[in-house]
């Protein structure tokens, strides 16, 4: 297939494209490749898909890529999603088959701050990949949501059909306005339509303002690492290489057929279907660099939740999938290439 994927030059968005290469699809990247952290890491994941251009020599159109082994297979463009004019002729020229969408402003403290730019990229942006899907006939779009769409529940684990009207921060309610208008496009327009709530990925070419980066830096720096709510948090930490197999799998399979609209829409957990307390985590960091963490005890942060925990037994049942990296084989994994990327 020829499929589109968003936020290419991003962590996951990096990962994914690179899967379905590897599986014989053609890929568009598209990223506007913004300074939210250092631009170099995202020059330098596109530089293992084959992209070696950097900053204002990165072309404007696919069609002008000169610089992949192999463009038939890996094409980037530089683009903000909420340019809508621009994105319309990308989609007329290109012809994709499936979109995925992975394009956003990610960060939940970030979110605190900056809000409008929130607004602008995941919803205005989003808004203009589901009016492009509509009127240029994609099969299929895959879109990221978050485990952050939660907010305030109790019930763990979490499940795709708990109530989740209640975030508690711009980010994650961005993530849940994704959702209902993917739903209205579905529903309008019979536009098949699958958002997936990624629970806390982490893995090697990860972003450097994710806590298992941020823990490694001060580390290997001799400087305290921040534990927030004194410790007393748990996550679903989810391995990127199972987000991947999961993300590849989802757009592989045939949508449901538009013409009876049954479950045109759906979404899905994607996480490791166990919750890992922090202090465990901040362990097994210590043990795979060989430093003891000096640790920096602090209050909950605003828009922060206590714990995450996914339950994915409909990713299970509809694609007999489910991730089951071990914590100690992620993090050793990242450690791997944290010292050789940071050349420590």
């Amino acid at each position: 297939m020829k499929i589109l994927v968003t936020g290419a030059a991003g962590f996951i968005g990096f990962h994914v494209s690179k899967k379905l290469i590897s599986l014989g699809h053609k890929v568009v990247g598209l990223d506007n490749i913004n300074d939210y952290y250092d631009v170099n890491l995202k020059y330098e994941r596109l530089k293992q898909l084959g992209i070696n251009k950097k900053g204002a020599e990165i072309f404007d159109t696919p069609s002008q890529s000169d610089s992949h082994p192999d463009p038939d297979t890996f094409n980037f463009i530089r683009m903000h999603l909420e340019n809508k004019e621009r994105l319309e002729e990308l989609f007329k020229n290109e012809k994709f088959d499936v979109v995925c969408n992975l394009a956003a402003q990610a960060g939940v403290r970030y979110s605190l701050e900056n809000p409008s730019a929130y607004i602008n990229s995941n919803i205005v942006g989003f808004m203009n990949i589901l009016e492009c899907c509509r009127h240029f006939n994609i099969q299929h779009l895959v879109y990221a949501s978050s485990s952050s769409v939660y907010g305030l529940n109790e019930k763990i684990p979490f499940e795709t059909s708990d109530s989740v009207d209640h975030p508690i921060s711009i980010y994650a309610a961005t993530k849940k306005s994704n959702e209902l208008m993917a739903h209205t496009y579905s529903h309008l327009y019979g536009l098949p339509t699958t958002g997936l709530r990624f629970f806390t990925v982490y893995g090697p070419w990860g972003r450097p303002d994710m806590a298992i980066y941020l823990f490694a830096d001060a580390m290997t720096n001799g400087k305290p690492i921040k534990v927030f709510n004194q410790g007393k948090m748990e996550r679903d930490f989810t391995y990127i290489d199972d987000i991947v197999e999961g993300v590849t799998r989802i757009i592989e399979k045939k949508p449901v057929d538009r013409q009876t609209n049954k479950d045109l829409y759906k979404i899905y957990n994607i996480g490791n279907n166990k919750s890992v307390k922090l202090m465990d985590f901040i362990e097994a960091i210590e043990i795979s660099l060989g430093i003891a963490a000096k640790k920096e005890m602090l209050p909950m942060q605003p828009g922060d939740v206590a714990a995450t925990w996914a339950n994915v037994d409909d990713l299970i049942k509809d694609y007999a999938y489910q991730p089951n990296t071990p914590i100690k084989k992620g993090i050793e994994s990242f450690i791997k290439w944290y010292k050789n990327y940071n050349k420590i």
